[in-house]
């Protein structure tokens, strides 16, 4: 099954080169860039350093987005979990900050925050938070009531019930958060740098549009989507590492599950 799926999308990926490459001929090279030439250019700016440089600060940017906006997101349904009330008050706020979108803020962030990258990692943090927080709350959530009921019965403590049952009840739903959140934090910080910035992959895809150069255009592109799926890799290894004690069977009946 696995070889299959893998071949699958390997079809898949030569179908869209194919539609690539097809566009790129009726449109013309100076206005599509054909897929030669972004992989060509690809490699070149990775060996003369230029993606290292501009990729390298938009992973910061995203990284510390992350950081700052999904570490509260996380603990925040755990130290409500026992007050539904404020919950409740909060719901409201929480979906229309939820529903607002961030990146009409980028002009505010970039007044408060100045041009800087601490007006990216803002923007991106506003991203994340919400989208990890409301994945959190759902898995904590769903946790199985009768589980906390009995290690109550036992004696245990509400730091030990949040520590060995809850938490590791929500981690799928912690981990599924992040990985809707990555791609939408990496977008975030490169429109954030196309409004303005000195560098980045967003300075890349702009000055690449200024020039009518569509294939640096397609490499910045390229580079964030290449970031996204690392950025996803690490996550699915952690969810492995912190989801180690699950059964295997388990484990596949919720991955297919989700």
């Amino acid at each position: 099954m696995r070889w299959r799926v893998w071949s699958d999308r390997l079809i898949v990926l030569l179908v869209l080169l194919g539609l690539w490459q097809v566009g790129s001929m009726v449109l013309g090279d100076y206005w599509l860039s054909t897929p030669v030439n972004t992989t060509t250019r690809f490699f070149a700016s990775l060996l003369n350093g230029e993606l290292f440089f501009h990729g390298g600060y938009t992973i910061t940017e995203a990284l510390a987005g992350c950081a700052i906006g999904g570490i509260p997101a996380v603990l925040l349904p755990f130290l409500l979990r026992r007050q539904p009330i404020v919950v409740a008050i909060l719901d409201p706020f929480m979906v229309g900050g939820y529903g607002a979108p961030k990146l009409a803020f980028a002009p505010l962030f970039i007044l408060w925050f100045g041009i800087g990258i601490e007006s990216k990692i803002a923007l991106v943090a506003a991203v994340v938070f919400f989208i990890v927080y409301f994945s959190t709350l759902s898995g904590v959530r769903a946790l199985d009531t009768r589980l906390v009921q009995m290690a109550q019965v036992v004696g245990a403590s509400e730091r030990q019930v949040g520590r060995h049952i809850v938490f590791p009840g929500a981690v799928p739903a912690i981990f599924a958060g992040f990985r809707i959140a990555v791609p939408y934090a990496i977008g975030g910080a490169v429109i954030a740098e196309l409004i303005s910035s000195n560098r980045g992959l967003g300075y890349l895809v702009q000055t690449g549009a200024m020039n009518f150069d569509t294939t640096q255009v397609f490499v910045a592109i390229l580079a964030a989507t290449v970031i996204v799926h690392a950025f996803i890799a690490v996550v699915d290894l952690g969810e492995r590492f912190l989801l180690r004690w699950r059964p295997q069977g388990a484990a596949l009946i919720v991955d297919h599950g989700t």
